[in-house]
């Protein structure tokens, strides 16, 4: 029999964890002669990958053909002997690419663009709530106090940078052009916004955007836009991607919205750049360390929306997850290439 494993049971946090529909439903995507096994253990998963490897989970992989986990490690791919292809729940794939991974021929798929509808929302989100002064809102109704004047003045968000209250017209720049940033760029245009973005690899410019460039015009793309919104993937060429000097390069008064991983951004010359008045504000889903240290400096300005790595969190992410995965089983049973497939080179 060829097997096919999955681990993806969380009960403590149960919305990663794969519901028995969902199981069902790649049960009987499979041809008779496969058998699949669910391991029943909890995971407690960061980032990428779990922490933990238990004892049952080397035992069920050892002769799996098909892995299922949020992301693999180093040594749960080597007890997987005859493993062939492994699909991670995760969209970044940085922590499974270890030596033996890269080198492998194994078949590595991700979930990039699973995520990609409820984190765009979570960015328009954050880019709504700096346009209309929803920090100075919220921190006023925190103190009980009518700031009406305040919002109405001249140096009100209302009124001043980076969009005097209203999208339309505002200019996003979008670093790193998949499937989150083509999703956010078409929300934005359809709001009235001037998209711009920049991605690795070539192509035609989407309907939607301004602009689109290679990474060699970041300085660019950060000099001009009133929002800089990070969907690239992490890999070395992306790490510490912004740093003082780019930081510098925005325009005085943007706002900076990372929804990628934390370490694309240098925090101490973020939080430099926001304490001295150079950007209007953030709004971080990611940082270098989570959770976030109690004692980070982050916490306490008031220029920043801090939420805690929770913007690809959505009831129909399951739906989205399945259907992937069921595609793929019947290319994989075909022999046809399979979609969403990591480039082990690229890192993504």
């Amino acid at each position: 029999m060829r097997r096919f494993v999955i681990w993806m049971y969380a009960p403590e946090t149960p919305h990663w964890s794969m519901p028995e529909w969902s199981f069902e439903r790649i049960r009987g995507a499979l041809d008779p002669e496969w058998e699949i096994e669910s391991v029943r253990v909890a995971l407690e998963a960061s980032g990428d990958g779990v922490r933990v490897t238990p004892p049952e989970l080397l035992e069920a992989v050892a002769d799996a053909e098909v892995y299922c986990g949020w992301g693999i490690r180093r040594d749960v791919f080597r007890a997987a002997r005859r493993l062939r292809w492994f699909h991670s729940g995760a969209a970044g794939a940085r922590n499974s690419l270890f030596e033996e991974m890269r080198e492998s021929d194994v078949i590595f798929t991700n979930s990039a663009g699973m995520y990609a509808d409820s984190l765009a929302d979570h960015a328009m989100a954050g880019i709504l709530y700096f346009v209309r002064g929803l920090d100075l809102a919220v921190r006023a109704q925190r103190e009980r106090e009518w700031v009406q004047s305040a919002l109405n003045s001249p140096r009100s968000p209302l009124h001043a940078a980076p969009a005097a209250g209203e999208v339309a017209g505002a200019s996003l720049g979008i670093i790193g052009y998949g499937g989150i940033g083509s999703a956010l760029g078409r929300r934005a245009h359809a709001l009235g916004m001037r998209v711009q973005a920049i991605r690795r690899t070539a192509g035609p410019k989407p309907p939607e955007l301004t602009r689109l460039h290679g990474p060699d015009h970041l300085p660019e793309l950060l000099e001009s836009s009133d929002f800089v919104a990070l969907t690239a993937p992490e890999t070395p060429e992306t790490e510490g991607l912004l740093g003082t000097e780019e930081l510098a390069r925005m325009k005085p008064g943007a706002v900076l919205i990372n929804l990628a991983r934390g370490t694309l951004v240098d925090e101490t010359a973020l939080v430099h750049a926001l304490e001295t008045g150079h950007l209007r504000g953030a709004m971080l889903d990611v940082f270098e360390t989570e959770p976030l240290p109690a004692d980070h400096p982050l916490w306490g300005l008031e220029n920043v929306l801090v939420t805690p790595h929770v913007g690809g969190t959505s009831a129909r992410f399951w739906e989205r997850e399945t259907d992937l995965i069921v595609r793929n089983i019947s290319h994989y049973q075909r022999g046809d290439p399979l979609e969403n497939q990591v480039d082990k080179t690229r890192g993504y």
